[in-house]
């Protein structure tokens, strides 16, 4: 590990505490900063959903597209939107485009994924997000649980990777826990592992960052 918990913990509370108030929630950021790689090889390109162990104290807006059964659990969850085929079939470009910039993940019945990326994909794609295949018989409601904390990490060309870990609300233990499970995801993917990540950044939304040198 590139960093122990006990120095993520004192860099996130520095950021925290030097964070301009704003009349919103803020959320915090890490970034990791990456070494010795060539940015445009295939090794540098990180492609990684990772599962936070602590909710990020801020609404996760899920889609879910399925049929019957599933569908009716999915609401029954507080589902942000349900889509049946029916439904899915008379989205248009623009309402595509609109499910695609509210929603932050896009569940699809696995039977339906054709169809969801036929007429989802090319809004989804340049925001940079992927509908999720799900097996036809599994509890839905667990797997929207699971995306609630769920954050999808994704870069081009560039020798750095980030996703938000929380909120300014939070403790600044469970964002540290958020953290370290990023950190090990991405040095799990790196062909030297933490050699690879030469600085760890933490910064709220419109706060300064506070960086960290790890190698």
């Amino acid at each position: 590990m590139a960093i122990s918990r006990d120095e993520l913990v004192k860099l996130i509370s520095n950021a925290l505490s030097i964070s301009p108030k704003r009349k919103f929630k803020q959320s915090v950021e890490l970034i990791l900063v990456l070494k010795d790689i060539d940015p445009k090889s295939q090794e540098a390109k990180v492609r990684e959903t990772v599962f936070l162990p602590k909710d990020v104290n801020k609404e996760v807006r899920i889609c879910v597209i399925a049929e019957g059964e599933m569908a009716i659990k999915a609401r029954e969850a507080g589902t942000y939107r349900v889509l049946t085929k029916t439904d899915l079939s008379s989205i248009d470009k623009k309402a595509a485009k609109r499910i695609a910039s509210e929603c932050d993940w896009v569940l699809v019945r696995s039977d339906l994924m054709g169809l969801a990326g036929k007429i989802l994909g090319p809004a989804l794609g340049p925001r940079g997000k992927v509908p999720v295949p799900v097996p036809v018989n599994v509890e839905i409601s667990t797997i929207i649980e699971r995306y609630k904390r769920a954050v999808y990490i994704k870069n081009k060309d560039q020798l750095q990777v980030g996703c938000r870990i929380g909120t300014e609300d939070m403790d600044p233990r469970d964002i540290a826990e958020n953290a370290l499970a990023v950190i090990s995801a991405i040095e799990a993917k790196l062909p030297n592992h933490d050699k690879n990540i030469s600085e760890i950044i933490v910064k709220t939304t419109m706060g300064p960052p506070v960086k960290i040198k790890v190698s």
